[in-house]
C-alpha cells in the first residue's frame, strides 16, 4: 500500500473532530499514516496540541492565519511562543499575508506575520506560509526577517512559473493540494510535473480543496490525499506507491520533529 503523509490539514475544523478517528482510520485505510493539523488562531492551538497528545498520526503546527490577524492579543504571542517548544509541534504557521480576502488589514497582517518570524527564528522549526496575491511582500518580509536558506514551504500553491521559481531561488519549497487536479489547473500542473522529486510534498488542506474526482464531497479530508497522489503520479510518469514514498520521505526531512 502507498505510504503517505499529509503534509497540512485542519483536523480541529469543527465537522472532522466531531469524528476524528472515524477520520483517521479512513486515512490509514487510504495509506496516509500521519497528518499535520495546523491551529490558526489561540482557541485552535490548544485543541490541536490536545488532539496531537491523544493521536499518535497526528502532529501539530501552529500560527496566526493571516485572516485571524486583527484579532490576535499581545499575550497570544507568548502562548505560541511556548507552545512551539512543545514535541507534537512541528512546524510554526501557517502564518502569512492574504490579499485576496483581506479579512484582516493587511497593517495588522504584516504586523502579526512579522511577529510570529520572530517567534520562529529562535527554534529549528520550518515555517509554513500562507501567500495569497501577496508574494511580492510575504517574500520580502522573509528575506527581510533572515529566512533566505532556511526551512519555508508555501503550502497550497496556485501561483505562476515566475512565482514558483522565485520561491526556489530563495531555497525555499511549495506543496500541492488537491487544486492540481482541476482541470482549469494546466499551469499548475506543468508546475508540479516539473518539480523536483527531492523536493515534492502534498497536502489536502482538509476540509477544503477535495480533489478530483470526489471535488463535490465535503468536507474534504486526509483520506482523499491518495487521489492527488495518483494524479500526480500519472502526470509525472511514475507509480502511486514511488510518489507516495518519495514526498513521505521529503516531508519527514522538511518537518524532521517526530516524523522519522
Amino acid at each position: 500500500m502507498t505510504s503517505m503523509i499529509d503534509s497540512h490539514a485542519h483536523l480541529t475544523y469543527d465537522p472532522l473532530y466531531a469524528i476524528v478517528d472515524e477520520v483517521l482510520r479512513a486515512a490509514a485505510a487510504a495509506g496516509v499514516e500521519q497528518v499535520i493539523s495546523v491551529g490558526t488562531d489561540a482557541a485552535d492551538w490548544r485543541r490541536a496540541v490536545d488532539l496531537a497528545e491523544r493521536r499518535e498520526p497526528v502532529l501539530a503546527a501552529l500560527g496566526v492565519h493571516p485572516h485571524h490577524a486583527a484579532e490576535a492579543l499581545d499575550t497570544d504571542f507568548a502562548t505560541l511562543g511556548e507552545l512551539l517548544k512543545h514535541p507534537r509541534v512541528v512546524a510554526a504557521g501557517e502564518m502569512g499575508l492574504d490579499y485576496h480576502y483581506d479579512f484582516s488589514d493587511r497593517a495588522s497582517q504584516q504586523r502579526v506575520f512579522e511577529r510570529q518570524l520572530e517567534l520562529a527564528r529562535g527554534t529549528d522549526l520550518p515555517i509554513i506560509i500562507h501567500s495569497r496575491e501577496a508574494q511580492a511582500d510575504v517574500v520580502a518580509t522573509l528575506v527581510r526577517r533572515g529566512f533566505e536558506g532556511r526551512r519555508v514551504v508555501f503550502h497550497c500553491f496556485t501561483g505562476t512559473r515566475a512565482e514558483a521559481d522565485e520561491i526556489a531561488a530563495h531555497g525555499w519549497r511549495i506543496s500541492f493540494t488537491g487544486v492540481v487536479t482541476f482541470k482549469k489547473s494546466q499551469d499548475l500542473q506543468a508546475i508540479a510535473a516539473a518539480y523536483p522529486a527531492d523536493q515534492l510534498m502534498l497536502e489536502t488542506d482538509s476540509p477544503y480543496l477535495s480533489p478530483e474526482p470526489v471535488r463535490s464531497t465535503r468536507p474534504n479530508t486526509p483520506a482523499h490525499l491518495a487521489h492527488i497522489a495518483a494524479f500526480l503520479a500519472a502526470l509525472r510518469s511514475t507509480s502511486a506507491e514511488q510518489l507516495g514514498s518519495t514526498t513521505a520521505a521529503n516531508t519527514r526531512q522538511f518537518f524532521r520533529r517526530l516524523l522519522s
